[in-house]
């Protein structure tokens, strides 16, 4: 019971409702209002890996996952069990449900190897989708929801008859129309209880002899049946009956099909809603920036830490209702801490935070991401138990604090009902194992007390894991505690209260203006003292949450600014005494000490960012003077070489101008010479860049393959003839270097091989491409030969598509595959093309022609 309270004090029907605008089916909007709270810790880690692995779906992914097309069909599987028959739209969302559930678990199992996904798919595996079942009800149903004629050749000859008779009447009625124009007030045909009628003007009825059926609100008007085609009309009747009957028969025998297969479509349904809470939790916290949970051990030294944690539902009701923003706070629970006394003035958020902090546990517990910075890490509690806000009671003269109490009980009583259970499980363990320790004798166990005088040395292990393990999993909340009475006596009820809980319980956060508690902590180190800020000066709190310091009521403060006269504050003052004011002036010292230290701090971290930014320009300028350094050496390279080229062009005219002679020729030779000696001293060396390495795949490296357009991850490292073993998705496929190239488009660098090695690699590979390579005609087109072509005549859809899909996948380097799936009742092709159509490898595909089979051979290109 105090659980449930719990979860109202905490508004957490509030969360789920958000939640549930984040699912995708009603199933799981259904489910998101009675999300159960997971018992063990198992549980909550289960649920914390889906929400995980479809996270990184939405975020990695253009577009997560789709649950287009799956229904709430539970009441339509009850029903046919029954023995009921499914109309035509049931069992059309049948067909829906089936195929989004197949979409939904090829999406799964395609992501499974490219994204690390191992949960997921472990959920889809057993996940049965129907596709016969799914394609019968397609043939007999159509998508207005109504029984087709191809699914009874009987009840295609009866709509045969019936659509004759219908031209019949129509023919006579019209003929009627325009012989008797005069008595009819519209010229129109139209139906009364199935019978064809026309309307006749009242006072001419005589005119047109037959059965009134109806008659305008005016009275001026009669719907007649004319007699001419009563029993045109009486046939029409019958024949639809017996269309209905066949039609029923149909719909009976289909929802039999349904019946047989309840189980497995329910589990569907299961797993379908079970995947979409994850994507629901996901998304959720996506959209509130949260980041996943770590889980503590109790018995650890690690402490509890969620920094800028916020409350979600305030941060909904600043996103959606323009709210208020949040201010988020820092809780940082250091072991062996296990009661946290928050102070401070009335407003001041104390009650929020309490809220925020059993929200994010119940958030956690459920699979949610807490919306605080990572990391986020908190132990897991089996129990969030709350006392927040008054449960005054006229009916049952409840007053606040008696409220509070009836409360508190209900809360002792469910950690005591925990330890218990937690004991008695420990006992179980030793009865087992026949251990039987010796402390056991001075150890009482129901009150986890301790006598060191009977204690070895050596055992003081045995009794401090016997201390932690009476400590219930639980998290307690309480707001005003021993409020509502007289303060000395509710202090000291607090005090004792939450020494109680200190001993029992694993964390305990309590509100409070009691300033006796403010020195729990300096009596008792499992006691920390927290305060909510407040704005003395501006008389507004501040939100902000303080670690350490105590924090004060601020009472005489805010009186007195807000105008009460000083005399009576002076005398307040006299009365609350010299002591308390003492230790006010010190709280108040410690508060401005504290803020002196967090203005310097935001100093230094403006002047560290400061000089980030000032080492950032500095490297960009410096980079920005390399680079201008570059361009200046190349203009002069490029201007010497030019002078270079001028000087020699003018050395070749001289020497063509004096090669009559030789002693002016080797003069000539002589100035080549003095030029080229000029140009090494004063040309700068070219230093070449670096040459880039190579690309060359590597196992595991993921790669591209532009010719299908795919990302794929390579499983075997190139081998003698430059082929390597790639993976996308399911499917494996052999390719060759020339065919890869690297994520950022880098192609692999050819590599010079000897002579010998090129002529034998090119006899290998044209021998290869005589035995693989499909034959070409002489019209120039792919003929079919045992390579490219697969014969699936007398298979299952199902089994069939298995086998397409694995042909495709060897087929791709061929450009096109032959299906032969032969001619029947056309079922088999129909399925082949369904799954052809949805295939990324397939470009299109055709019927053969008919000297290749014709209809009963596919032919799909790949692209």
């Amino acid at each position: 019971m105090i659980q449930s309270e719990t979860l109202e004090l905490l508004e957490w029907p509030r969360l789920c409702q958000h939640l549930a605008t984040f699912t995708a089916t009603k199933l799981g909007a259904i489910a998101t209002h009675h999300l159960p709270i997971p018992s063990t810790r198992t549980e909550t880690i289960q649920l914390l890996a889906q929400t995980q692995e479809v996270y990184k779906l939405e975020t990695l992914l253009t577009q997560g996952l789709s649950f287009d097309g799956i229904e709430d069909i539970g009441d339509s599987l009850e029903r046919a069990e029954l023995g009921g028959i499914l109309s035509g739209g049931e069992l059309l969302a049948i067909t829906t449900t089936l195929a989004g559930s197949r979409k939904l678990r090829r999406a799964i199992d395609s992501y499974e190897s490219e994204y690390e996904l191992s949960v997921l798919p472990e959920l889809v595996a057993d996940l049965r989708t129907y596709p016969e079942l799914e394609q019968e009800i397609h043939r007999c149903i159509d998508d207005r929801g109504d029984v087709t004629d191809r699914a009874n050749p009987k009840l295609a000859g009866i709509r045969e008859k019936m659509h004759h008779l219908r031209d019949r009447i129509d023919h006579i009625l019209r003929g009627i129309l325009q012989r008797k124009a005069g008595a009819i007030q519209q010229p129109i045909i139209t139906q009364r209880g199935d019978r064809f009628v026309i309307p006749v003007k009242a006072p001419q009825k005589d005119a047109v002899p037959g059965i009134v059926h109806d008659t305008s609100t005016t009275g001026s008007t009669l719907y007649i049946e004319p007699n001419a085609v009563v029993n045109l009309n009486n046939q029409m009747r019958q024949l639809q009956r017996q269309a209905q009957r066949e039609e029923e028969a149909i719909r009976q025998a289909l929802t039999e099909q349904v019946a047989e297969v309840k189980e497995d479509l329910e589990q569907l349904l299961a797993i379908a809603t079970i995947i979409d809470l994850a994507t629901a939790r996901a998304r959720y916290s996506l959209w509130l920036g949260a980041n996943p949970p770590q889980f503590t051990d109790p018995d650890s030294d690690q402490p509890m830490t969620m920094r800028q944690l916020r409350h979600p539902l305030l941060v909904w009701q600043e996103q959606h209702e323009q709210g208020n923003s949040v201010i988020p706070i820092d809780v940082n629970v250091r072991p062996p801490v296990r009661v946290v006394a928050i102070t401070g003035p009335n407003t001041g958020g104390k009650t929020v935070t309490l809220k925020t902090l059993g929200l994010a546990a119940l958030m956690a517990k459920v699979g949610l991401f807490i919306p605080a910075n990572d990391p986020v890490e908190l132990p897991w509690f089996e129990q969030i138990l709350a006392d927040i806000g008054d449960e005054q009671s006229l009916e049952q003269s409840l007053s606040t604090f008696s409220g509070h109490i009836r409360r508190i009980i209900r809360i002792l009583e469910a950690i005591d009902r925990e330890e218990s259970g937690v004991r008695s499980q420990e006992s179980e363990y030793q009865e087992e194992s026949g251990v039987r320790s010796q402390e056991s004798e001075v150890i009482e166990v129901d009150d986890c007390s301790e006598d060191e005088n009977n204690l070895e040395v050596d055992d003081f292990s045995v009794d401090e894991n016997l201390e932690n393990s009476c400590l219930s999993p639980t998290l307690v909340l309480l707001d005003e505690v021993g409020a509502g009475t007289d303060p000395t006596e509710g202090s000291a009820l607090a005090i004792s209260l939450l020494q109680y809980l200190a001993d029992n319980a694993l964390l305990t956060v309590a509100t409070t203006h009691f300033g006796e508690l403010k020195a729990l902590k300096y009596e008792d180190e499992r006691f920390e003292n927290a305060s909510v800020e407040f704005d003395t000066n501006s008389l507004q709190p501040t939100y902000r949450l303080l670690w350490g310091i105590p924090g004060r009521s601020n009472a005489m403060t805010i009186a007195g600014r807000l105008g009460l006269k000083q005399d009576i504050i002076d005398r307040a003052q006299d009365y609350v005494g010299g002591d308390s004011e003492d230790v006010n002036q010190v709280i108040a010292g410690l508060e401005e000490q504290r803020q002196k230290q967090e203005t310097k701090a935001k100093e230094a971290s403006e002047l560290l960012q400061e000089t980030e930014y000032l080492h950032q320009e500095v490297a960009r300028k410096a980079e920005a003077l390399k680079e201008r350094e570059r361009e200046l050496k190349l203009a002069q390279e490029v201007a010497v070489q030019e002078k270079i080229a001028e000087a020699k062009a003018e050395i070749a005219t001289v020497i063509r101008n004096l090669q009559q002679g030789p002693l002016i020729a080797r003069n000539a030779q002589k100035a080549t010479n003095a030029i080229n000696e000029i140009s090494e001293k004063y040309l700068p060396s070219r230093t070449l860049p670096p040459k880039k390495p190579s690309f060359m795949p590597k196992e595991g490296d993921r790669i591209r393959i532009p010719k299908i357009g795919q990302t794929a991850e390579v499983l075997t490292a190139p081998n003698e003839n430059d082929e390597l073993t790639v993976k996308f998705g399911i499917m494996k496929m052999t390719v060759n270097l020339r065919e890869v190239e690297s994520l950022d488009g880098e192609k692999v660098e050819s590599f010079k091989k000897s002579k010998n090695v090129e002529s034998q690699k090119t006899k290998k590979s044209e021998s290869k491409s005589k035995e693989t390579q499909p034959e070409v005609n002489s019209s120039g087109l792919a003929v079919r030969t045992s390579q490219n072509s697969i014969d699936i005549r007398g298979s299952r859809v199902a089994d069939a598509q298995i086998e397409v899909d694995r042909a495709l996948s060897k087929a791709i380097e061929y450009g096109l595959l032959w299906i032969i799936h032969g001619k029947g009742t056309g079922k088999l092709r129909q399925g082949i093309h369904e799954f052809l159509q949805e295939n990324p490898l397939v470009e299109r595909f055709e019927l053969a022609g008919r000297n290749d089979g014709g209809s009963g051979v596919t032919i799909a290109h790949l692209k």
